[in-house]
């Protein structure tokens, strides 16, 4: 980065009404890394000529072989508008399904998205989720739509069709806007041709206008096809830059961190508002108390691990002191940088409202919480949209590596918190899950390539649930010592509760007496006020309650009974696999006097057999996990698509035709779409395609039930029977 842009930087970071945090967000091949490119050639960070080829921001080797973004990167740049110099810091976040974890990120960093849209495809179902994961963060969109030179050279359409396309897309966009944003911001946040909140353009062709854009400098549709018709886009981009058209829209549509932390604060930490730490993030004073969340990891080899994080409130400083909330222990901090994509720029300090680059929070991971304040309450957990749903056994081929393939497996759990990593030390078996094929066979490769370890894998296994049918009978648990008693029931949770944890409203964690907002809230959902108070965890959408009365020593095994919940809900009584759905009821407990015979080695094993043998007899039973899919193909491959979805246990939800053109919605098992992508193109003579739309976990059919289970018990190495 030049000096005097890095002097810039260093100057704005000091003036939080001069700083835009942003994301791209959009559908895989609508053009967001092209788009970036154009941002930062526009910022003088690359070559004008190579903006929109260059990909600056898909700098590593399998994103420019494959041609798609899989990490999000950061990127700080400066604008002039209207004579003021502005801090833009951009994340550039990936659109392929299995990359969505990133985008979750991201947005926790970002105030404002700009959500791109393909002018010939329009809404597809990833534009969908990304503004979904917009919204749950309080991130404002506005709206760029991309490729509008495919509707001039392709599709031909004339200046009136081509405004009613863009009509179209945008009362699309704002009814996703309408159904999906939180209560009192659906109507605010609409977008419009009007106010200047949508822009269109072509990124590749390295142009961008907007309503106001048009007015000041005299510009109409026309100029665009006269661009077209004599082969001049170069002179149009000249007249309209895209990054001076989107980052003016970014500067007048997007808050600035002072006026995004007053509502975004209470939605993503749930602390006091009124103490010290509160009135720091409300401000986003630089002078309070410091407060950061940790988005990504990255393992530089060179610095170790690098976290890129929010500062919400306080300042970094190099060399300072700070406490990590959720490992809880002081660190210091070696090296704070801010970001030029693969490249960082170390700095002295940095201020409340920035994106930045944290070295020294040794063993950190995405969603820490960094303070000064060793009393702060945490920020309120990332939580992706979807699940893990494949998984593979993986190994090194040498058994000398064994110890190195621990280590990258830790390290890549940390880089993507989405892929979930099991290191099973008595029986070696290591297993990594995912959220597709394509995004196991990334890590894969990346692994040999990146870190030069050669390791050889499973074919991929699906990740069931546990869940039960009916409530359970009360049930004993007992220590090993015979001198602790516990007893437990179970049943199915409430599906209110259950969606509420799922969306969000209810924060998952330990409960502690001084939450009022989640009792409050369970009262809402229909929880007696008094039974609300007893609830003392929830995790992984399963809830404990603590039904006791008038134990004496119940305060100190409380914590060892939310460990055993917990851990049996990683590892259900059928066989083993993560629990959904389950609601378990600490009925009643006889303790020992003498604290050193309830000690963990007593108390955890009554409390996992307690609960697994009450799951036993409330009707266990496998969820499999099921994707809705689109599927896009030509017409005349109606019948050979239907029967491909009838032959993998699928179920047809809805068929459109339009023209030669065929869009089909159907739900299908994870486990029968192994291979999905190659059976699609051969049924559809290579001219189909599909993305997921969305992800949910149905009772697995009671025929294949007790096949499934005997299989993963056997893989597992568990009893049979």
């Amino acid at each position: 980065m030049a000096d005097k842009t890095t002097e810039a930087v260093a100057r704005l970071m000091k003036e939080p009404t001069q700083i835009r945090n942003i994301g791209v967000a959009a559908h895989i091949d609508h053009g967001k890394t092209t788009f970036s490119d154009n941002l930062l050639a526009g910022a003088g960070m690359i070559s004008e000529e190579l903006a929109g080829k260059q990909l600056a921001l898909d700098f590593h080797s399998d994103e420019q072989e494959r041609g798609i973004t899989i990490d999000s990167a950061s990127v700080s740049m400066v604008h002039s508008c209207d004579d003021k110099d502005f801090l833009i810091n951009l994340i550039d976040t990936p659109g392929h399904v299995d990359f969505g974890g990133d985008v979750t990120r991201a947005m926790r960093a970002v105030d404002g998205a700009i959500v791109l849209c393909c002018a010939v495809e329009g809404i597809m179902p990833q534009t969908e989720t990304v503004l979904r994961q917009a919204l749950k963060e309080l991130v404002k969109p506005v709206l760029f739509i991309n490729k509008v030179d495919r509707l001039i050279k392709e599709v031909k359409l004339t200046p009136e069709a081509m405004q009613k396309k863009f009509m179209a897309i945008i009362d699309d966009v704002n009814g996703l806007i309408a159904k999906i944003a939180p209560k009192g911001y659906g109507e605010k946040w609409q977008v419009s041709v009007q106010d200047g909140s949508v822009a269109f353009g072509s990124a590749y062709h390295n142009w961008g206008l907007s309503f106001p854009y048009m007015q000041k400098h005299g510009l109409t549709f026309k100029d665009v096809i006269d661009a077209y018709e004599n082969d001049d886009f170069k002179g149009l981009a000249k007249k309209a830059p895209i990054h001076q058209v989107v980052l003016d829209m970014v500067i007048e549509h997007h808050p600035d961190p002072k006026v995004s932390q007053i509502y975004r604060i209470p939605k993503i930490w749930h602390g006091e508002i009124d103490t010290d730490v509160g009135k720091a993030l409300m401000d986003c004073d630089p002078n309070g108390p410091a407060a950061a969340s940790v988005i990504k990891i990255v393992v530089d080899k060179h610095a170790g691990e690098v976290a890129t994080c929010r500062l919400f409130s306080g300042t970094l400083k190099h060399g300072q002191d700070v406490y990590m909330a959720m490992a809880k222990k002081n660190v210091r901090l070696q090296q704070i940088s801010i970001y030029k994509g693969a490249k960082r720029v170390s700095m002295e300090e940095v201020n409340a409202g920035n994106i930045v680059g944290l070295v020294g929070l040794k063993g950190v991971f995405s969603g820490e919480t960094v303070s000064t304040v060793e009393s702060m309450e945490p920020f309120e957990a990332i939580k992706h949209i979807f699940d893990p749903v494949i998984t593979k056994s993986i190994e090194a081929t040498c058994a000398a590596d064994l110890p190195k393939l621990i280590e990258i497996l830790k390290q890549v759990g940390k880089e993507d918190p989405t892929i979930k990593i099991e290191i099973n030390e008595e029986t070696g078996e290591n297993l990594m899950s995912g959220m597709g094929e394509l995004h196991l066979e990334v890590i894969e490769n990346r692994i040999k390539t990146e870190k030069g370890l050669v390791v050889k894998t499973s074919p991929p296994i699906v990740v069931y649930r546990e869940t039960v049918m009916k409530p359970s009978g009360q049930f004993e648990g007992k220590s090993p010592n015979k001198h602790n008693k516990l007893y437990f029931t179970v049943e199915p949770l409430d599906e209110a509760l259950f969606d509420a944890v799922k969306a969000g409203d209810l924060s998952e964690g330990r409960i502690r007496k001084k939450d009022k907002v989640i009792f409050e809230k369970l009262t809402e959902l229909g929880v007696p006020a008094k039974d609300s108070k007893k609830y003392a965890d929830i995790f992984n959408g399963n809830m404990l309650v603590d039904g006791t009365r008038g134990i004496v020593h119940i305060g100190e095994i409380m914590s060892m009974v939310m460990d055993g919940f917990e851990d049996v809900m990683k590892g259900g009584a059928l066989a083993r696999e993560p629990c959904s759905k389950v609601m378990v009821r600490l009925k009643d407990c006889k303790l020992h006097e003498d604290a050193i015979h309830r000690g963990p080695a007593q108390m955890l094993p009554a409390i996992r057999d307690g609960i697994r043998t009450a799951m036993n007899d409330a009707k266990p039973s496998l969820l499999e996990p099921i994707q809705e899919m689109l599927i896009e193909g030509p017409t005349e491959s109606m019948g050979e698509i239907s029967r491909l979805i009838q032959n993998k246990r699928g179920q047809l939800l809805n068929m459109d035709q339009e023209g030669e053109s065929l869009s089909v919605r159907a739900a299908l098992p994870v486990a029968e779409i192994f291979g999905w992508s190659s059976d699609l193109r051969s049924a559809t003579r290579g001219r189909g395609s599909s993305f997921i739309v969305d992800q949910k976990f149905e009772k697995l059919p009671e025929s294949l039930a007790p096949k499934v289970v005997g299989k993963i018990r056997q893989r597992k190495g568990l009893k049979l029977e």
